[in-house]
C-alpha cells in the first residue's frame, strides 16, 4: 500500500516538476519575444524604416499585439511621409513668395529712383513709369489677397455659407464676362446649357471664383487653340460643368500635380501668378468646401478639360 501511495505521489511530484518546467520555457519565450519586440520597434523609430515586426507565435493575444503595433507603423510612416511632403512645399512656397514678391517690388523701386533722380524727365515719361509702378503694386496686393485665401481655406477660418444656387445663371455670367476679351482675342466660344435648371447646395461667390479662374486658366494657356468651350449637363445624381480648350495642354506627368499649392514647374499651366500656382488650388479648395469634385483630363492640342461636379438638389 505504502508502495502504490509512493509511486502516485513520485507521478504527481513529476507532473508538477514537468508542468512548472513547460511553464517556465513559455516565460522565457515570452521574454525572448517581448524582448524582441522591444528592441526592433525601438529601431524601426530610431531608423525611421519602412520595416514590421515579424513574429510567429501560436499566443493569440500577442499576435493581436503585434497587428496593432505594426498598424501604428503604417499611421506613423504615413505621417512621416506628409510631414517630409508638407515641409518640401512650405520651402516651395517660402521660396516662391520670395521672388514673386521681389520681383515686382524691385520694378518699383527702381522706377521710383529713376522718378527721384531723373530731372531731365517729362510730364509723360512720368506718368507712364507711375502709370506701371501702379500695375505692379497692384500685382503684389492681388499676389498678396490669394496667399491669405488660400491660408484662409486650408486653415478653416473662411467658412461657406451654402444655399441653393442654379448653375446655369452662375455659368451665363461667367461666361458673359469673358466674352468681349474671348472675342478681342480671335477665340471661338462655345457654349453648351442645359436648358433644364440644375440646382445644387452652393456658393454665388465661390462659384464665380472657380469658374474665373479656369476661365482665366483656358484663356492665357489654351488660345493657341483657338476656342474655348463651357458646358452645363447633369445625370441623376450630379451637375458637372466643364470648361476646356484645344491649347497646349497638360503633360500627364503634371496632371496628378496642377491642384497642389504653389506648383510651378515650366510646363505646368498651375502659374497664374508669376509663376505661384495658387489659382487652381483656390479652385480645388472652394470646391472642396461646396462637397465637390475636380478633376483633370488632357491631350494637348486635342482636348483639355476640367470637370467640376456637384451633388444636384430638387425642389
Amino acid at each position: 500500500m505504502i508502495t502504490v501511495v509512493s509511486t502516485i505521489l513520485l507521478i504527481v511530484i513529476v507532473c508538477l516538476l514537468l508542468i512548472i518546467l513547460w511553464q517556465y520555457q513559455r516565460h522565457r519565450q515570452s521574454s525572448r519575444q517581448l524582448k524582441y519586440i522591444h528592441e526592433k520597434l525601438d529601431s524601426i523609430i530610431a531608423q525611421g524604416s519602412h520595416e514590421r515586426l515579424l513574429l510567429f507565435s501560436s499566443n493569440k493575444e500577442l499576435q493581436m499585439l503585434l497587428t496593432e503595433l505594426n498598424r501604428m507603423l503604417d499611421v506613423n510612416h504615413k505621417g512621416m511621409i506628409e510631414r517630409a511632403k508638407l515641409e518640401k512645399s512650405m520651402r516651395n512656397m517660402l521660396s516662391n513668395i520670395s521672388h514673386d514678391l521681389k520681383t515686382p517690388l524691385t520694378v518699383v523701386l527702381g522706377y521710383i529712383e529713376t522718378i527721384m533722380h531723373d530731372e531731365t524727365m517729362t510730364a509723360s515719361e512720368r506718368d507712364r513709369i507711375l502709370h506701371t509702378i501702379h500695375q505692379k503694386a497692384d500685382q503684389v496686393i492681388t499676389l498678396m489677397n490669394s496667399f491669405f485665401d488660400l491660408a484662409k481655406l486650408e486653415s478653416g477660418d473662411r467658412d461657406i455659407s451654402l444655399s441653393r444656387v442654379e448653375l446655369g445663371e452662375v455659368c451665363r455670367r461667367n461666361i458673359l464676362s469673358f466674352y468681349d476679351l474671348l472675342t478681342a482675342k480671335g477665340s471661338e466660344v462655345e457654349i453648351d446649357i442645359s436648358d433644364t435648371a440644375l440646382y445644387i447646395m452652393g456658393n454665388d461667390e465661390a462659384l464665380d471664383r472657380i469658374l474665373s479662374n479656369l476661365l482665366s486658366n483656358a484663356i492665357s494657356y489654351g488660345d493657341a487653340g483657338g476656342v474655348l468651350g463651357l458646358r452645363l449637363y447633369n445625370d441623376e445624381q450630379n451637375a458637372y460643368i466643364e470648361v476646356w480648350d484645344r491649347g497646349k495642354g497638360i503633360s500627364e506627368s503634371h496632371q496628378d500635380k496642377v491642384f497642389e499649392r504653389l506648383y510651378s514647374l515650366e510646363d505646368s499651366r498651375n502659374r497664374e501668378y508669376q509663376g505661384s500656382g495658387l489659382g487652381l488650388t483656390i479652385t480645388k479648395r472652394l470646391t472642396e468646401q461646396m462637397n465637390g469634385t475636380i478633376k483633370l483630363t488632357s491631350q494637348p492640342y486635342v482636348k483639355t478639360v476640367f470637370t467640376v461636379s456637384f451633388r444636384r438638389i430638387r425642389f
